[in-house]
C-alpha cells in the first residue's frame, strides 16, 4: 500500500479533509484521512479546541452555525462522513 491511501469520498468529504488540515495545521495529508475514522481520540485525535475550530471555519465557509451546546455535536463530529452528511443537510445556498 502507497503512503498515500485512496479512499472513497465525497467531493465535500475531500473538501472538509482539506479544510481540517488546513485549519488545524495536521501534519496528515488531507487524502490519507479515512472518511469513516473517528476524528476524537483514537482516530484522528482531535480534541475540543480543534473541533471549536474547525466548527468556526464551517461556520464562515458554508454559511450555517454549528453550535457547542448542541447535543448531536457527538454524532456530527463523529467522523469525516458524518460532519460532510450535516454540513451537506445544512450549509447555505
Amino acid at each position: 500500500m502507497s503512503s498515500t491511501a485512496s479512499f472513497d469520498r465525497t467531493p465535500l468529504e475531500n473538501e472538509l479533509a482539506e479544510l481540517l488540515v488546513s485549519a488545524l495545521n495536521l501534519e496528515v495529508a488531507p487524502e490519507a484521512i479515512d472518511p469513516e475514522a473517528p476524528l476524537y481520540g483514537d482516530g484522528l485525535g482531535l480534541d475540543s479546541i480543534d473541533i471549536l475550530e474547525v466548527a468556526l471555519e464551517i461556520s464562515r465557509r458554508y454559511g450555517f452555525q454549528l453550535r457547542s451546546d448542541d447535543e448531536r455535536n457527538q454524532q456530527i463530529f463523529a467522523s469525516l462522513r458524518a460532519l460532510a452528511a450535516h454540513v451537506d443537510a445544512h450549509k447555505a445556498g
